[in-house]
């Protein structure tokens, strides 16, 4: 899934633009290539058409062309919208980073706002926020919690399925679209646009009962400053229930071809306890579907002492 906005500004670049979507979209990105840079002809200093072309390149094999349309893209665009850097790292022209560009994830999940729980839900099966919510409840049993953050809470799927839990779970989000429908939602207390780390931090120590970050760290990638603040918010005894997708017994953190994040057991057991956290349920599930495959994760519910 990459979002790459539709107009450059100029009518006749954005229709060669059109044109070479069409191209592959029919599987011929060689020719999808050639029609785009005749369109960054007109438009050299447009950061998204070079990103498109990196995008055809890298689709024909022409590994040399693609890293050169990606850098270039990266470089006119400093905020990496288009998420050119971790292509760059997917083709090995670039360390693997341990994060992917906010304004990257951000401008994404707002263009996917709209349809998200159609396309998630109904298409890909997604299961992160049950499989969070079940193993919450295997940990708590029947508790009711006073004051939860949802991190990357999205259109407002992990408060249905812990609904009656929870007196007030309120919801951040990077995503102004993804805010916007969750607050119409009325399932939240509160919800703002932002980072997690920034808006744990800004929370009193001790003031939250419960955190959950369903599909999340995939996309963040190291979440070890999101632990230690998540760490410092809870009261004693409260839980912090997130997935990540599954990479194995290790202690690796991994860009793969997805461009998402893997963790490894080892990376989790690693951030819990640095942050002052105890593991106190660990267990394998499917969070959803991609491109025909199951994708497994790891259900993670931390308490603090």
């Amino acid at each position: 899934m990459s979002r790459v906005p539709l107009s450059s500004g100029d009518p006749i670049a954005d229709r060669r633009f059109a044109h070479a979507r069409d191209y592959a979209a029919r599987g011929e990105p060689g020719a999808a290539a050639e029609v785009a840079e005749q369109a960054l002809e007109r438009v050299p200093g447009w950061a998204p058409g070079w990103f498109l072309l990196g995008e055809f390149r890298e689709a024909e094999d022409a590994r040399e062309a693609a890293v050169a349309a990606f850098e270039r893209a990266a470089a006119l665009d400093p905020e990496d919208r288009c998420g050119a850097g971790p292509r760059l790292a997917r083709l090995g022209a670039r360390p693997a980073p341990t994060t992917l560009p906010p304004a990257h994830v951000r401008d994404l999940f707002d263009a996917y706002a709209p349809r998200f729980e159609r396309s998630l839900v109904d298409r890909l099966g997604y299961r992160g926020p049950e499989l969070v919510a079940t193993a919450i409840e295997a940990v708590a049993g029947e508790r009711r919690f006073g004051r939860g953050l949802d991190i990357g809470c999205g259109t407002g799927l992990m408060a249905r399925a812990l609904a009656g839990r929870v007196a007030r779970l309120d919801g951040v989000d990077l995503a102004p679209t993804m805010v916007t429908i969750a607050r119409a939602s009325g399932l939240y207390g509160e919800v703002v646009v932002g980072d997690a780390a920034s808006e744990l931090e800004r929370r009193p120590s001790g003031s939250l009962d419960l955190v959950t970050a369903a599909d999340v760290f995939c996309y963040v990638g190291d979440f070890r400053a999101i632990t230690t603040a998540t760490a410092r918010a809870l009261a004693p005894g409260g839980l912090f229930g997130f997935t990540v997708e599954a990479g194995g017994a290790g202690d690796e953190l991994r860009l793969v071809d997805s461009l998402r994040f893997t963790h490894g057991r080892g990376y989790i057991a690693a951030a819990l306890t640095a942050a002052g956290l105890d593991l106190a349920h660990l267990a394998e599930g499917t969070l959803r579907r991609d491109r025909d495959q199951d994708i497994p994760a790891f259900v993670v519910v931390a308490a603090r002492p």
